[in-house]
């Protein structure tokens, strides 16, 4: 369970109405309380690693359960750290990535005026720390990987179906 992907998803469909899905996959994750918690809201289920075996990297399991036609229900998951984790890569992308852009464009002006060009200085070390994070936020995926697989082994059990995370 591998992906290059900042949080990896899935999308299936369930023949069954959104209540009925939700209550199966509810009932199914709670019979795991030893392994996760499980948290519903109307229309949504989000499934977490145990507060005694969680670590910085630990993944959370959130599902999306939209109605379909005829009775379906349309499951989006989507694997993710911690709320705090993802936030603060969130806003670091958010800043690398203006900080990038604004020094770029300064750099290029820099250039076009035959000035000494440190703008694009900036701009290419905004691109390196944006590779690092993207690795860093991979190395993440890989330590949390078994609880990963772990969380999305629950959720198949539940549905009774293999799914493919993309």
């Amino acid at each position: 369970m591998s992906s290059f992907r900042l949080r990896p998803r899935f999308s299936h469909v369930i023949d069954a109405d959104i209540e009925t899905a939700q209550q199966t996959i509810v009932t199914s994750a709670q019979q795991h309380a030893d392994r996760c918690s499980v948290k519903s809201f109307p229309g949504y289920v989000s499934l977490h690693i145990l507060e005694k075996d969680t670590h910085y990297w630990s993944p959370r399991l959130s599902l999306s359960l939209e109605p379909e036609l005829e009775g379906k229900t349309r499951v989006d998951g989507t694997y993710g750290p911690h709320t705090d984790v993802w936030s603060a890569f969130l806003y670091g992308y958010m800043l690398v990535g203006l900080i990038g852009i604004f020094s770029g464009l300064l750099g290029a002006c820099q250039l076009w005026l035959n000035m000494p060009a440190w703008g694009l200085w900036i701009a290419a070390t905004m691109l390196i720390i944006a590779i690092g994070m993207y690795l860093l936020a991979q190395f993440g995926q890989k330590i949390g990987a078994q609880q990963t697989f772990l969380l999305h082994q629950i959720y198949e059990q539940a549905v009774g179906t293999t799914i493919e995370i993309k």
